[in-house]
């Protein structure tokens, strides 16, 4: 009975110790600071202060973003072409704003992303050359920052 009460204690501390490795080795996810407060995505849906998804329906979309050819036309330009990660980025802002993608829309006010390459009707229009960023990864956090109406410095 003694062998089952310890083997039943050690096993919380055992996921802990997992779960904490693994926090502590993933790679960094794509964060952008805005003003403040950073947005960031996460894998941890269940942590996520807002959760968006993708179409391939443009009628569906409640959020169209384009990608564009174009860096000065773009509202949101994401350029890394340093060898170097730059672990600091993100991390010195006070509060994160943790963004998930889902696979399909989680409710009637979640945001649903229409990704395409025709400019016309964009919402945001977006450029994307990056080893860490994708174009949906842009997308998610460019309406995750103005879902609670950030204000983002357009260059």
């Amino acid at each position: 009975m003694l062998r089952f009460k310890v083997l039943v204690s050690a096993v919380p501390l055992i996921a802990a110790a997992f779960l904490a490795r693994l926090e502590l080795f993933s790679n960094p996810k794509p964060c952008i600071a805005v003003g403040e407060q950073t947005v960031e995505l996460t894998d941890a849906s269940w942590h996520a202060d807002l959760h968006v998804s993708f179409t391939d329906d443009p009628r569906l979309a409640t959020v169209r973003v384009a990608v564009t050819e174009d860096a000065g036309s773009a509202d949101f330009t994401v350029i890394d072409d340093a060898a170097a990660d730059d672990g600091g980025a993100c991390g010195s802002a006070s509060t994160a704003r943790l963004v998930a993608i889902d696979r399909t829309a989680s409710g009637p006010s979640a945001p649903v992303i229409y990704l395409s390459d025709d400019e016309g009707a964009a919402d945001y229009r977006i450029f994307v050359r990056s080893k860490r960023f994708t174009a949906r990864d842009a997308a998610a956090l460019i309406v995750g920052s103005h879902d609670q109406h950030l204000a983002l410095n357009a260059s």
